[in-house]
């Protein structure tokens, strides 16, 4: 993560249309992240991040299209959410290529982005966190992705349990 963001940094530095920071914490860092993110049309969520970083759910909350690059990110709910249709997906390799990630961006129509932009607000609810909790809410999509995968283990726990007495046939 830490070699891709460096050689972001330096090939977006000199874009004036580009607003990049280190994400170093300071007294007013996570206002101002929070601010820019929701004035931003795209935020880079960068592989390598640490697994309790909450960028991606920031950018998300911020109806901010996230650029995620990584080949191989686990997202969450994803068995029941396209993040095709709100997040733009770029590898590590292709990162790299100079011009590839401003080529790709900038190819994206005023019609694609607002596609995109509509879809990130029907699931922003998903990663937000209710006292009580709301219908679609983030402890709601947690009990129901257990629920799918007790359900997909209980195949697999049905046929292990018909087993256990197949010697004594």
């Amino acid at each position: 993560g830490g070699i891709i963001r460096q050689v972001l940094y330096y090939l977006f530095k000199k874009q004036k249309d580009v607003h990049f920071t280190s994400g170093r914490f300071h007294k007013n860092g996570a206002k101002e992240a929070s601010q820019g993110m929701a004035s931003s049309k795209f935020c880079l969520n960068l592989v390598g991040d640490t697994p309790s970083s909450n960028r991606l759910f920031d950018s998300i909350a911020s109806l901010c299209i996230p650029v995620i690059i990584s080949d191989s990110i686990e997202l969450p709910f994803e068995d029941v959410l396209d993040y095709s249709e709100f997040c733009i997906f770029i590898s590590e390799s292709d990162a790299l290529k100079p011009e590839f990630v401003m080529n790709l961006l900038r190819g994206i129509g005023s019609d694609e982005w607002n596609r995109m932009w509509r879809r990130i607000k029907e699931v922003a609810h998903h990663f937000e966190y209710h006292y009580p909790s709301q219908p679609g809410d983030s402890v709601q999509m947690i009990w129901e992705a257990v629920r799918r995968k007790l359900e997909m283990s209980s195949a697999r726990l049905k046929y292990h349990r018909a087993k256990r007495f197949h010697r004594h046939h």
